[in-house]
């Protein structure tokens, strides 16, 4: 098979509707081989594609890096140098597809968590647009989901509190999400500024692409942030 054919072949498996069935078919072809097609996805129109390509790059460079961990950093750097200006392109997905590596790949997590957290410092690698902004927050609350030490330990919760003031609505309802699985407490005042907001805000979460609204996404934070005291 070519590669144009693999990749219209996989374009139309991510297309589909269930996650699990795409990730166990994915999963019977070498690693190596589906790598460029995600890449592609990454950074698809069809939103269904994209998170689908997301959740998948995850489990596929985790498996890469079972076999040879140089590979799967050859990956993440790929990804960290397409949000880079001298890359001369804008980085879609990548903030996203890392922050799901991470979450598959403990080791790959201890490396690169800190890279995340980075994208969201004005001291660091930060990024300026709302749309990478949004997949930033998004990665720091996919990662407190499944490794909130290492977001505590590089203070994403603190870093979290700018993005509740966004002009930006989704950067706004995700960085909500995230202090709420964080237990950022110093968020709980501005949460409490975002609950009547019903602005909408489409999330991917558990492997599900939602509708739901700012306010929503503040009062499920409190509420999270309630049952921690």
């Amino acid at each position: 098979m070519s590669g144009m054919e693999l990749k219209r072949r996989l374009v139309r498996l991510l297309a589909s509707d269930d996650i699990e069935i795409i990730l166990a078919e994915l999963a019977q072809l070498p690693p190596a081989t589906v790598l460029n097609p995600l890449f592609a996805g990454i950074v698809h129109g069809n939103e269904t594609i994209r998170w689908h390509a997301i959740t998948a790059m995850g489990q596929t460079v985790a498996t890469l890096a079972a076999a040879n961990m140089e590979t799967a950093r050859v990956v993440m750097r790929r990804l960290m140098w397409s949000l880079n200006d001298e890359s001369g392109g804008i980085g879609w997905g990548a903030p996203e597809a890392l922050a799901e590596i991470m979450a598959c790949h403990a080791a790959l997590a201890e490396e690169y968590a800190h890279i995340l957290v980075s994208y969201m410092r004005e001291d660091g690698n930060f990024l300026e647009l709302p749309a990478l902004q949004r997949g930033v927050v998004w990665g720091v609350g996919r990662l407190a989901r499944v490794r909130p030490q290492l977001m505590t330990n590089w203070r994403a919760g603190f870093y979290l509190l700018a993005y509740l003031e966004s002009r930006d609505a989704a950067v706004q309802g995700l960085a909500a999400w995230a202090a709420g699985l964080l237990g950022t407490k110093e968020a709980e005042q501005p949460l409490r500024q975002l609950v009547d907001d019903e602005r909408q805000v489409r999330h991917y979460d558990n492997r599900c692409l939602v509708l739901t609204s700012v306010g929503e996404l503040a009062r499920q934070a409190l509420q999270l942030l309630a049952a921690r005291k």
